[in-house]
């Protein structure tokens, strides 16, 4: 299976945070070839771990969620009000179509409704919608026919469309961020199957990461591990409108190293030492600037004692709306990245820990 396949079967699953089962088996058939041990933990965390020569430990993070909605409420003529999980821009949700999942296992359709212009004020043609305003279509004309269809209140719903190609490697599908974080992991995983580690490596698909990283801290206690990356999908706005100085990252720039965002400032002298991994290794790669978004490592690096962690990222357009781009170079620069960091873990190790003696 190629990279961008791989991209592509993850990118297509269905995993709302609380409701990651598919996305877990995809990537539980996926990794256990190369996995010495797999753990579902009590949260549905899946912790793949690669046993090495040392009892230091290396923990490679990428969550498995993807942000969507619950159906909240169905009126009387069998129209659906949902509540969003995670953060969704409510500028670009009106008219998609949503793939909702029932109790009973199947998987019903929808439409984000929404008013035509021609019948809108002046106001509300110039104001966003607020979520809470917004109905789902599903075709039915009653709460009867919703009842049928097997939806009830707290069912998961997400956007949903399929993962394409458009062209010179540019690639689009939903949930990048962190479907590129996982596809690294598991690229990763099977780039180093061959070879011995040095440092037990635990690759931790965790869950919740959209709902307060809630997957990472609980994961990162029971790993308890000497040293951790998260790899993220994050904010490529090389776009129109957007100036140099406020775009977190551009796209065919390479992956994208964390200096300091809202939930962690990278340890110096680990920076240091990736841009050192990363320029040995000829892997072009550009600053996340500061401050925006947090990733699983702000909840990592303070678990227990105290974890040295950093952040590596995967340039992705449009992230927490209905769908993303990237560039597979990008990806595959990423991939590269990671496993050369694996491989050198105990230098990196001993990089953070020397910078603290």
């Amino acid at each position: 299976m190629s990279l961008a396949e791989l991209l592509a079967t993850l990118s297509d699953a269905f995993g709302v945070s609380g409701f990651e089962d598919e996305i877990r088996e995809r990537i539980a058939e996926t990794i256990k070839p190369y996995a010495d041990e797999i753990v579902v933990d009590p949260l549905g965390n899946l912790l793949a771990t690669r046993r090495g020569r040392s009892e230091k430990t290396l923990m490679l993070d990428a969550h498995m969620d993807e942000i969507g909605f619950l159906v909240k409420w169905v009126d009387e003529a069998g129209y659906l009000r949902v509540a969003p999980i995670g953060g969704w821009d409510p500028r670009t949700l009106p008219t998609h179509r949503v793939v909702i999942h029932t109790r009973p296992g199947e998987v019903r359709h929808g439409v984000i409704g929404a008013a035509p212009p021609h019948i809108l004020t002046e106001e509300q043609r110039k104001s966003a919608p607020k979520i809470e305003d917004l109905f789902l279509d599903v075709g039915a004309t009653s709460a009867e026919d919703v009842a049928d269809l097997g939806i009830r209140i707290g069912d998961p719903l997400t956007i949903h469309y399929p993962f394409a190609e458009l062209r010179d490697g540019y690639v689009t599908g939903k949930a990048f961020d962190d479907r590129a974080g996982c596809a690294v992991l598991l690229e990763t995983a099977r780039h180093l199957a061959e070879r011995d580690l040095d440092l037990t490596t635990v690759f931790a698909f965790v869950i919740g990461e959209e709902v307060g990283l809630r997957g990472a801290r609980t994961a990162a206690h029971r790993i308890a591990p000497d040293l951790a990356v998260a790899v993220e999908g994050t904010i490529g706005a090389d776009m129109p409108g957007i100036k140099a100085e406020n775009q977190p990252v551009r796209l065919r720039k390479g992956p994208a190293l964390t200096v300091a965002d809202r939930t962690i400032i990278v340890s110096r002298a680990l920076l240091a030492h990736i841009e050192e991994i990363a320029a040995r290794n000829d892997i072009p790669y550009q600053y996340k600037l500061p401050a925006y978004g947090g990733t699983d490592a702000g909840a990592i690096h303070i678990t227990g004692g105290g974890i040295p962690s950093a952040v590596v990222s995967v340039p992705c357009r449009y992230v927490h709306s209905p769908t993303s781009t990237l560039h597979m170079e990008d990806l595959e620069n990423t991939a590269r990245l990671v496993c050369a960091i694996t491989e050198d873990a105990p230098s990196l190790l001993a990089a953070a820990q020397h910078s603290l003696s």
